[in-house]
């Protein structure tokens, strides 16, 4: 069947048209598929990938210094009078050449020795390359870990923003208790009041925190490379995950796997290396090199009555420099106490690593135990504010009593978000700091 050309016109000015939906829109995103998301398309991360292939590119530059350098010039000179270019035997007269003078040459060059630098040079470039990939790694391990940090913020967020509405829901109905029981002089005014300010404060706590999740939910998508409007739910929980490494192995985790060792490692490989680029000024440097030369008083060089049309010469030179007032040497003990330098930097690093790990470590250990208090405490919190409310209904309490209580019973829920949301920010906290990418925190 054929289809007419209005119809399929009509589709490809649809197709061209219509704007895109930007990828994500509406999307349900849990922790794994948002550090994914993040991994493909955030922006600075893209950077370092780029800075990669640069480097890879920089090795093809350092190697190619092994091979022959081929160059060719081509020029043109007007003299001011034609030059002598010998005498006739016969005559006696002085024979004058063209005063124009046309050249062409082709060059080839081939270094043979130069003091151990152009080696140097393409195992630095090599070294750098590898220090690049790890600085990807890095990047992609400090990247994750603010996705991570963000999203679980934006979980404890919307935790925060439930135990607010459930607060104000407690304070309204104490409220409005308050008011019948004034309406029937069973309470003072100053009941009412203060569960007026009480809920007026509930109120503003929960617009407070209703806002953070607002901005924590434009900053993942900030992350992501979304649009700041655009609405994405990441859905999750601050459920507890087990976490069953010892302290040690963690330690041996961390210093084999860091890529910011990895980093340190190959920045003294590069320091040992510009230090034998520096010393190849000490060596000879020996290279090889053919010339041929055209010449002529006419752009096609095809030579001269008294000259023939080319030439070529092939030689081997070398170059040793004996003297420079300590410019060379004092610039080889530079590029050494550079190289000790970051020696120290490297051991410092060691010394770091083990501390992230240890400190890591000891806050999965408090906020798993503030878990535990955290929850027992929310379970004396419900019973003291169901006690104080039975107490106000009864008439042997107060409405201060109700206020305390539920203030306390607030306090205690956020304990618990909060002991839940660090316990979490710190099991990614610590597989950041054995230089492991998990994005999803379980083991």
């Amino acid at each position: 069947m054929k289809l007419s050309a209005f119809p399929c016109l009509s589709l490809l000015i649809l197709l061209l048209f219509v704007p895109a939906q930007h990828a994500g829109a509406g999307d349900v995103l849990d922790l794994e598929a948002t550090v994914k998301t993040g991994l493909e398309r955030n922006h600075s991360l893209q950077a370092v990938r780029e800075a990669l292939i640069g480097t890879e590119y920089g090795v093809r530059s350092a190697r190619g210094a092994f091979g022959p350098r081929l160059s060719t010039s081509y020029s043109y000179s007007r003299l001011d009078e034609p030059p002598m270019v010998g005498i006739d035997p016969r005559t006696g007269e002085r024979i004058k050449g063209s005063r124009n003078v046309w050249t062409m040459n082709f060059n080839i060059e081939q270094p043979l020795f130069t003091g151990f630098n152009i080696l140097s040079n393409f195992e630095r470039a090599k070294l750098g390359n590898e220090q690049a990939e790890s600085q990807l790694s890095r990047a992609e391990l400090e990247l994750v870990l603010e996705i991570q940090n963000t999203f679980l913020d934006l979980l404890a967020a919307r935790e925060t923003v439930r135990v607010a509405e459930d607060s104000l829901t407690r304070l309204r109905s104490h409220l409005n208790r308050s008011q019948s029981f004034y309406d029937v002089g069973l309470a003072p005014r100053l009941d009412v009041l203060q569960a007026q300010v009480d809920v007026a404060q509930a109120e503003q706590d929960l617009i407070s925190a209703r806002n953070g999740v607002d901005n924590l939910t434009a900053g993942l998508n900030m992350l992501l490379n979304l649009p700041l409007e655009q609405e994405v739910f990441y859905h999750g929980e601050l459920d507890f995950l087990p976490f069953e490494l010892t302290l040690e192995e963690c330690r041996e985790l961390a210093l084999r796997n860091r890529p910011d060792i990895f980093i340190a490692d190959k920045s003294i490989q590069i320091a040992l290396k510009d230090e034998k680029i520096t010393a190849s000024t000490f060596y000879p440097q020996l290279g090889a090199s053919f010339n041929y030369t055209r010449h002529g008083d006419d752009p096609g060089v095809s030579g001269t009555r008294h000259r023939d049309a080319s030439e070529w010469r092939a030689g081997v030179q070398m170059q040793w420099t004996l003297f420079e007032w300590g410019r060379t040497y004092y610039a080889y003990k530079q590029a050494g106490q550079n190289t000790r330098q970051l020696m120290s930097e490297y051991e410092n690093l060691l010394y770091i690593v083990v501390f992230e790990v240890k400190s890591s470590y000891l806050n999965i250990n408090e906020s798993r135990q503030r878990i535990s208090v955290a929850r027992q405490g929310i379970e004396e919190a419900r019973e003291g504010y169901r006690m104080a409310e039975a107490r106000y209904e009864a008439q042997v309490g107060t409405s201060t009593d109700v206020l305390d209580a539920q203030a306390r019973l607030s306090e205690a829920e956020a304990n618990l978000i909060r002991a839940n949301a660090d316990y979490l920010k710190a099991l990614a906290a610590i597989y950041n700091a054995m230089g492991r990418v998990n994005i999803n925190l379980k083991n």
